[in-house]
C-alpha cells in the first residue's frame, strides 16, 4: 500500500480529489468560496445582530464548527455566545442562573430537524423563546423543528440537504453565527480558491498524511500548545471519527492538551505501543506575559523574564527533538496568526485531508451507518 501510495503521489491527485467532491457534494465543494450564495438574507439577520448574547443549541456538526470560530477569534468577537451541545440539566440551571436569558438569541441548528438531544435542551427555555428571538435551521420539510418554527413563526432557515453536519461549517450551519459575532463570512473563506487552484501545496499536505501507515495506525493524538484551537480540534475529532470510523477502520484521534499532559500521558505517548501518528500544534506568535522567578532563587534563573509562549515552544521543540530520536511519526502544525483566514484554511485542509484518507480507506467519507442505527434504536426505547 505505501509503495502505491508514492506511486500515485502527484501534481494531479488532489486535482482528482476535487473533481470527486464536485462530482459527488457539489453543494459542499460551492460552500468554500466567499461568493457562495447562503439561504438567509443578510438584511433579515441584521435584526438579530443587536443581541449581545447568542445561546446556540445544537449537537456535533451543527455546533462544533462554530465552537471553532468563536474560540479562535474570539479576541475580535465583542459578543457572548453561549454553547449547548450535552444533556446537561445542572449546567442549563446554572445558564438560567447567571445569564438574562430573556434578553438573549436562541439560535437552534438540526439538519434533521428531529435531533432529540437538541429538542430536550431547547424546551428548557420554551418559556424565553419569541418571534423575536429565535432562529431555526434545519432541512426544509416535516420535521419537529420545522413544524414548531412554522407554528411560532420563528425565523427559519434552510439547511442544504446535501450536506452532512460535520461538512457544513461553510454553510449556512457555521456563516449565519459567524456573521452574528460580527465577522464577515467571505473573510472566513477568502484563500480557500487559493488553496483549492495550488495543486502543489495539497500535493504536499498529501504527502505528509501518506505517510501514515493505515495497517499499523490505530490512534491519531492531537498534541496541542494552543488553547485557542481547542474546539478546533473536537470539530477535527468529529470529522475523522465519523467520516473514516467504518467496516472496521478507521483512527481513534484523541485530544491531548500540552504541556500538561506532558507530566501525565508522555510516557506511554513515547515509550508505548508504536500505534500512534502525533499531530503537534504549536504557535510562534508573541505574547507580552513574561515570567518573574527572581523570588524562587539562582536555581529558577532560567525561566526569568521567559516569555510564557517561548516556555511552551521549547517544552514543545524539545518533544519534537525525541519523536525523531524514537523514530515516532509526527505532523507538526504552526499557527503564525490567529485571523479568519488561518480558520479558514485549517477547516479546508481537514477537509479535504479526510476526504483523500477515506479514498485511501476504500470507505464513504460522507454517511455514518451505525450512529444511525443507534438514534432510531433511541427513539424506540422512549416510545
Amino acid at each position: 500500500m505505501k509503495k502505491n501510495l508514492k506511486r500515485k503521489i502527484n501534481l494531479t491527485y488532489p486535482k482528482q480529489i476535487i473533481n470527486e467532491i464536485i462530482k459527488k457534494k457539489l453543494s459542499l465543494y460551492e460552500s468554500f468560496f466567499p461568493n457562495t450564495k447562503y439561504n438567509f438574507d443578510f438584511k433579515k439577520i441584521n435584526k438579530f445582530k443587536k443581541f449581545k448574547t447568542v445561546i446556540i443549541i445544537g449537537m456535533g456538526g451543527s455546533i462544533l464548527g462554530t465552537k471553532a470560530i468563536y474560540s479562535f477569534l474570539k479576541h475580535k468577537i465583542n459578543k457572548k455566545f453561549i454553547f449547548i451541545d450535552n444533556l446537561n440539566h445542572n449546567y442549563l440551571l446554572k445558564l438560567k442562573k447567571e445569564n438574562n436569558i430573556s434578553k438573549s438569541l436562541f439560535l437552534v441548528i438540526s439538519k434533521s430537524g428531529n435531533t432529540s438531544e437538541t429538542i430536550v435542551n431547547l424546551s428548557f427555555f420554551q418559556s424565553f423563546l419569541k418571534k423575536t428571538n429565535v432562529i431555526i435551521i434545519s432541512e426544509n420539510k416535516d420535521n419537529i423543528l420545522r413544524n414548531f418554527a412554522k407554528k411560532k413563526s420563528f425565523y427559519f432557515i434552510s439547511h442544504d440537504k446535501n450536506i452532512g453536519g460535520r461538512y457544513s461549517i461553510f454553510s449556512d450551519t457555521g456563516m449565519l453565527p459567524t456573521y452574528l459575532m460580527g465577522i464577515k463570512p467571505k473573510n472566513i473563506k477568502k484563500t480557500i480558491p487559493y488553496l483549492i487552484k495550488n495543486k502543489k501545496f495539497l500535493s504536499q499536505n498529501i504527502k505528509k498524511i501518506s505517510k501514515i501507515n493505515i495497517k499499523k495506525t490505530k490512534i491519531i493524538i492531537f498534541l496541542n500548545y494552543v488553547p485557542e484551537l481547542n474546539n478546533f480540534l473536537y470539530w477535527c475529532q468529529q470529522l475523522l471519527a465519523e467520516s473514516l470510523g467504518k467496516k472496521g477502520k478507521g483512527f481513534i484521534p484523541i485530544i491531548s492538551n500540552a504541556p500538561k499532559d506532558h507530566h501525565s500521558l508522555l510516557q506511554l505517548y513515547l515509550d508505548g505501543p508504536k500505534d500512534k501518528i502525533y499531530y503537534v500544534f504549536s504557535s510562534t506568535y508573541k505574547r507580552k506575559l513574561k515570567v518573574n522567578s527572581k523570588v524562587f532563587g539562582h536555581n529558577a534563573e532560567y525561566l526569568n523574564k521567559k516569555n510564557f509562549e517561548k516556555i511552551k515552544l521549547s517544552q514543545k521543540n524539545a518533544l519534537i527533538r525525541v519523536l525523531k530520536d524514537k523514530k515516532i511519526p509526527f505532523r507538526e502544525i504552526n499557527i503564525n496568526k490567529f485571523n479568519e483566514n488561518t480558520i479558514g484554511e485549517l477547516f479546508f485542509l481537514f477537509i479535504f485531508e479526510t476526504i483523500f484518507l477515506a479514498k485511501i480507506l476504500k470507505i464513504n467519507p460522507y454517511d455514518q451507518p451505525a450512529v444511525e442505527k443507534v438514534k432510531v434504536l433511541t427513539k424506540k426505547l422512549l416510545t
